[in-house]
């Protein structure tokens, strides 16, 4: 091999590992924005693409409005806590009524339980017990990265077997909001116990995998590939899940438990056309309701008593 072949050689070996380890770089950027609990999240935020879309930035200022937010002050609650089939220690608030039925009330990205307070109170006042998990990687729960609603899913079921633990008798529904609607429909793609009656998601996604594309392109004007490939991998090295087998679209195909779908108009933050395809993927008995005017996280805040009515309606149609 001659000398300047060599130097060639050497500089286009050079070139491809810096390419490399810039792919590599942005892809554990975008990890530690997107997924790391400890990481700052301002640039999502605050991105103007996104203004007043935030996921549950949005929805902790609608739960901190009316009278809904001393719930948690004049209703007792317990902590309850169990362990992950990997290890994780999770915990949630758990609020006893009367009868045999309980919500399950999934929040979503960046909150915790207890911030779904006027959700918990409206329920409650329509006399069902109340589980509120902290997610993984959120609240008091453990975990130090965010499973958007997928690995959640498996946390959820093991809160189903819980409760029936406790009670065969119980009727369980389902209600998230956000990536909370997610990990909903996550779950309702598994094979679930009878005690599991009925799902509400509220401005859920279709799949990690195009949230996060459609963020990408929203915030930085960046092609999916090759930026999701690279932090996909990371996503698997460090948390231990993939976005191309995250995909509650793919979920709702298999579920048999009776969805309502929920979807505010005006939301950029998890793009409105996404309700229809989920909703005509769901074979399972389903119905929708879209909020006019309500951005992402809004429905409850703009539909008011529409949106509570909706619901409650739903859930009437396969409670006994």
């Amino acid at each position: 091999m001659g000398k300047k072949t060599k130097i060639a050689l050497t500089g286009s070996l050079t070139m491809l590992a810096a390419g490399i380890g810039s792919l590599f770089y942005a892809g554990n950027y975008l990890y530690n924005l997107a997924l790391n609990k400890q990481a700052n999240k301002d640039a999502i935020f605050t991105n103007p693409s996104t203004n007043n879309q935030i996921p549950d930035k949005d929805r902790t200022d609608i739960n901190k409005k009316g009278d809904s937010s001393n719930f948690f002050d004049t209703i007792h609650y317990q902590d309850v806590f169990l362990d992950s089939d990997d290890g994780l220690k999770l915990h949630a608030y758990q609020f006893l009524n009367y009868g045999h039925d309980y919500v399950i009330i999934v929040h979503g990205y960046t909150s915790e339980g207890k911030l779904m307070h006027a959700s918990a109170k409206h329920f409650y006042e329509q006399g069902y017990h109340l589980l509120l998990p902290d997610l993984r990687g959120h609240g008091q729960s453990e975990g130090d990265y965010i499973a958007m609603g997928w690995l959640d899913r498996l946390d959820i079921i093991n809160w189903i077997k819980y409760l029936i633990d406790n009670d065969s008798k119980v009727k369980i529904i389902l209600y998230g909001v956000s990536m909370g609607a997610a990990t909903v429909m996550n779950v309702t793609g598994e094979k679930l116990p009878v005690n599991v009656i009925a799902a509400i998601e509220d401005c859920g996604f279709t799949s990690t995998w195009e949230m996060f594309s459609y963020q990408l392109k929203e915030m930085y004007n960046l092609p999916s590939r090759p930026f999701l490939d690279i932090a996909n991998i990371v996503t698997q090295i460090r948390a231990g899940y993939s976005f191309g087998k995250a995909e509650a679209i793919e979920q709702v195909k298999k579920s048999t438990t009776p969805t309502l779908f929920i979807h505010g108009d005006k939301d950029r933050f998890v793009p409105f056309k996404m309700l229809n395809q989920l909703y005509q993927s769901a074979n399972c008995p389903k119905e929708k309701l879209v909020i006019k005017g309500a951005g992402h996280a809004q429905c409850e805040k703009i539909g008011g008593q529409v949106y509570w009515s909706k619901i409650d309606s739903f859930i009437r149609k396969y409670q006994d």
